[in-house]
């Protein structure tokens, strides 16, 4: 799939990019990928770290808000994953005029972009849980972002181009994430991890996993899907406990805009879910897609569905959360 094709991803320098980029290159043989990001000194990290694949890798300085860079970026590129965002709750609620400029009608200058585009087949967007009944600023720009992604498929005409929505939660150890945060704390010598509240739930996805679902989507989509993984949750007590057993845990209060468990398919959803081995698709709801692009091996979900964090299947313990952790890489 990915064999001699050019890829570009938008925020590439993030902790998806990193991984995302270490992954194609192992297991494919792409022609280029291209970094399209805005710190020039996370693309130089980047460069170094990948220097033996510098015949591959291409690294544009663009902000997404800039049509014309971005246009120029995509000159010859077969596929494009958007992980570019701004995605720290408090920084959009703060700096929300920035968010939208960023996160809307960044994904606005990108999807004209790429209509206008003569080579590229595929878009995957990256989305978030925040996204789903949002009560923060950046659920708020997400969700317009992706009805934006979604929508685009109604004006490819003949053009053999699909947008898809890849939706998962925090990536375990992801910057932002709580695990990097509790390990700065371990690190430091602290004796108590705190916790917003003791019931919050989360789920569990790996930055690989994160990525196959992306890779799931450029090769199954039909346009317009959102992809979303069968993953585990925890609870954000027996985090801490993995982390550094026997630890005081002060509870601190929930922050404005954090919400108590991770929903990815709401109720309102499940009419158009369909449930797959290791994931779920939310299918569009216009007049230009019909069950025929149902992609094969499927089975719809009861009316009443909801796939939230809090009433999950499947949940992993304070053994194997500490294995887990156990393994992570903290340096990407």
């Amino acid at each position: 799939m990915l064999n001699n094709k050019t890829i570009l991803i938008t925020g590439g320098t993030g902790s998806f990019g990193n991984h995302f980029t270490e992954y194609v290159l192992k297991h494919y043989k792409p022609k280029k990928i291209i970094i399209y990001s805005r710190d020039e000194f996370k693309q130089f990290n980047m460069a170094n770290k990948f220097k033996e694949h510098a015949d591959v890798l291409r690294f544009f300085i663009g902000d997404v808000r800039d049509k014309e860079r971005f246009s120029r970026a995509l000159h010859g590129v077969d596929y494009v994953i958007h992980a570019a965002a701004l995605k720290q709750v408090p920084a959009c609620e703060y700096n929300p005029i920035e968010a939208v400029k960023t996160n809307i009608d960044g994904a606005i200058n990108i999807v004209n972009a790429v209509l206008d585009s003569d080579s590229v087949k595929r878009l995957v967007a990256l989305s978030t849980d925040k996204a789903v009944n949002p009560i923060n600023l950046y659920g708020g720009t997400k969700l317009v972002s992706d009805k934006l992604f979604i929508a685009a498929n109604s004006y490819a005409g003949a053009r053999d181009v699909r947008f898809s929505v890849v939706r998962y939660g925090n990536v375990a150890g992801s910057r932002g994430s709580v695990i990097p945060f509790f390990k700065n704390i371990i690190d430091n010598g602290g004796k108590e991890l705190p916790i917003t509240d003791y019931r919050m739930t989360r789920f569990w996805i790996s930055l690989e996993e994160g990525v196959q679902l992306v890779i799931k989507a450029l090769e199954e989509s039909n346009g317009g899907e959102t992809f979303i993984s069968k993953i585990p949750s925890f609870k954000i007590t027996d985090l801490a406990q993995a982390m550094l057993p026997g630890c005081e845990m002060p509870e601190v209060g929930i922050r404005e805009g954090e919400k108590l468990h991770e929903i990815m398919v709401t109720k309102e959803d499940s009419a158009l879910t369909y449930e797959y081995e290791k994931h779920y698709i939310i299918y569009p709801h216009f007049n230009w897609w019909g069950p025929e692009k149902i992609i094969p091996g499927g089975k719809k979900v009861e009316e009443g569905f909801e796939y939230s964090s809090g009433i999950n299947k499947e949940w992993l313990s304070v053994e194997q959360l500490k294995e887990l952790v156990s393994t992570m890489d903290f340096n990407h």
